[in-house]
């Protein structure tokens, strides 16, 4: 109770004119802050990778600074957030282009859980434990590890989860069904450019993803924005050229 009467004398003690450049300065953190988060896009907060994590937290406290520390002028921490901002929608561009930075910058998603099977290994590269695995599971509703046919861990941290078939909502084993098992999806063509050890990953060859491109009369792989192959075999794919709606649909 002292401390919240001394707190709140200091406070009237402060004249308006010396709590001005304060609330000034607070005002142009958080317009700035609205400002560079709408720049950088929704991927900062649906989506964030440990580069985005990092730099949100570097802009965050720069504005901290730039609210409360009269003592530096506001233009050098309005002009890092800037370059952060900017250094942050220079990389989203270049990894967007290139899956070679892509990879560097934001990793590739790791297999935890392989066909029912945990692997230790890639646990141990991507710093996870048991607990964490379970703790994560059971958070998804999977109590039981046996229940799940595939486990991965995507690169923003999220990890997936594909059940057996016998237990996915809805189950077909409350039909008494036992239907055959189903595999991930293989990624066979990202933005143009044909994954070769997917392919081969999968028991595949280039001429069989031409063939069955063929098939649905895709003459360019240049075109393809991305293509699928499920475990039957049967490729889906998706074009780069494709036009958005003329009315949003959530707006």
């Amino acid at each position: 109770m002292r401390v919240l009467l001394r707190f709140t004398e200091a406070l009237f003690m402060v004249s308006f004119a010396e709590m001005l450049p304060i609330l000034l300065r607070a005002f142009i953190s958080f317009v700035l802050m609205l400002l560079l988060a709408k720049l950088m896009g929704a991927k900062q907060i649906s989506q964030m990778t440990f580069f985005d994590y990092i730099v949100g937290i570097s802009i965050g406290s720069i504005a901290a600074v730039l609210a409360i520390d009269d003592q530096i002028p506001a233009v050098y921490p309005i002009a890092a957030m800037v370059i952060y901002a900017l250094l942050d929608l220079a990389l989203s561009v270049i990894t967007n282009k290139s899956i070679v930075a892509r990879r560097f910058f934001t990793g590739t998603p790791t297999i935890i859980i392989d066909n029912g099977k945990i692997i230790r290994e890639n646990m141990v590269h991507t710093h996870y434990d048991m607990n964490d695995l379970l703790s994560i599971c059971r958070t998804k509703g999977f109590y039981n590890v046996s229940d799940i046919s595939y486990a991965i861990l995507e690169t923003n941290g999220e990890l997936s989860i594909l059940p057996k078939t016998a237990h996915r909502p809805v189950t077909p084993s409350d039909l008494n069904l036992t239907p055959a098992e189903e595999g991930v999806l293989a990624n066979v063509v990202i933005d143009g450019n044909i994954m070769y050890n997917n392919l081969k990953g999968i028991g595949r060859n280039e001429e069989w993803l031409k063939k069955k491109l063929e098939e649905q009369k895709i003459k360019k792989v240049e075109d393809i924005l991305l293509a699928t192959c499920d475990s039957t075999g049967s490729v889906s794919v998706f074009f780069k050229d494709e036009k958005p709606p003329h009315h949003g649909m959530f707006e």
